[in-house]
């Protein structure tokens, strides 16, 4: 049963110093297997000098308070973690039936290993995809986090060292339903209001086979946006899967036009291939990735060089450790890495952390 907690004790709970210390050759093959496998993805990231001695599992809880739920993991020692969640309650079934029994009783410092075997246990490979590793990646940063508390040191010290504590950022909308004008109108209020520097908009209908959000829209929007903020404001645009490869090209040439720094996801997200042929013809970033929970596609993505950016979703990808490894296979095909999070608050927490280390 979901728990209820006060805000004081959850505060009390949660201030520690895990989550808050610190804000080969490539193959043309075309892709047929998923393999989700952590085991032949990485080095080990030495989690075990966070103790000498076993952080044993006693309970992992889904809490709420208000509109949002928490993962909280407590070990035999007293020793707690906490994962604010990014919602998707209809998953709480699958993580309490699947996920979390696997987990109690084991320990932490084995966390590799954890999230590799509760892919594989009473088949749960059958079910992978990004529900699934959604469920995981909960567990993992709690677990994370508990880790932190443990050996005193912030996520991104646990995972190999903190390399920065600045990251740039840049306001998101994530609206089709406004005409070109309303857009730039409200994005540059929020730009005026923050300081920002850079902003992402939409382009496209999302997953929508050519089709614009409007007839006409787009280039509209990408016009206007530079006509509007100028060439110091660096512009990114999101397509979310909208265009097959000939039309998605011809987006990205005046994407290009327009001194447009990235361009996210083209192609639907599953199509590879398509993705791959739309960065080779052009000139500008693509990114994306975001909605991928494979480590063995994240491997050809940048084994071929199918994006410039990859964008796992350190939630659906099944947390922390699943979306290090990406960020080192990128870093080996020398490829950037931008984990994908539109949620703000607590809820970015192990983003800010996963920065950074991040290669």
């Amino acid at each position: 049963m979901t728990q209820t907690i006060d805000r004081r004790r959850f505060c009390k709970l949660s201030l520690g110093a895990g989550l808050l210390a610190t804000a080969a050759n490539p193959s043309s093959a075309p892709i047929l297997a998923q393999n989700n496998s952590t085991s032949n993805a990485t080095s080990s990231f030495g989690l075990h000098k966070a103790s000498a001695s076993p952080i044993k599992i006693r309970s992992i809880e889904v809490l709420r308070y208000g509109q949002d739920h928490f993962i909280r993991t407590t070990s035999t020692d007293g020793a707690i973690g906490i994962c604010v969640t990014n919602g998707r309650e209809y998953l709480f079934p699958l993580l309490k039936e699947l996920v979390i029994p696997y987990f109690i009783g084991k320990d932490a410092r084995d966390l590799e290993m954890l999230v590799d075997g509760v892919y594989r246990v009473n088949s749960n490979y059958k079910l992978a995809g990004l529900a699934f590793w959604n469920c995981v990646g909960w567990v993992d940063i709690s677990l994370m986090d508990m880790l932190g508390h443990v050996a005193n040191k912030s996520i991104g010290e646990l995972l190999g060292g903190v390399k920065r504590r600045e990251i740039p950022v840049y306001i998101s909308s994530t609206r089709r339903d406004t005409t070109p004008e309303e857009e730039v109108d409200i994005v540059g209020k929020r730009m005026a209001e923050t300081g920002s520097k850079a902003v992402k908009m939409k382009v496209g209908g999302r997953m929508s086979r050519n089709e614009d959000a409007a007839p006409g829209r787009s280039e509209r929007l990408v016009a206007l946006a530079r006509k509007t903020f100028g060439d110091r404001v660096t512009i990114y645009m999101d397509a979310n899967g909208s265009y097959d490869v000939p039309r998605g090209i011809e987006i990205g040439k005046m994407l290009e036009a327009h001194g447009v720094a990235i361009y996210e996801e083209p192609c639907p997200f599953d199509e590879y291939e398509n993705t791959k042929q739309v960065t080779d013809a052009l000139k500008i970033t693509v990114a994306g990735g975001e909605q991928d929970t494979s480590l063995a596609r994240f491997k050809w993505i940048t084994s071929n060089h199918a994006l410039d950016v990859v964008q796992p979703d350190i939630n659906y990808h099944g947390g922390l450790i699943r979306t290090a490894q990406v960020a080192q296979m990128a870093a080996t095909a020398n490829l950037g890495i931008a984990p994908h999070n539109p949620k703000t608050g607590a809820r970015e927490a192990h983003l800010l952390q996963f920065a950074s280390w991040a290669p």
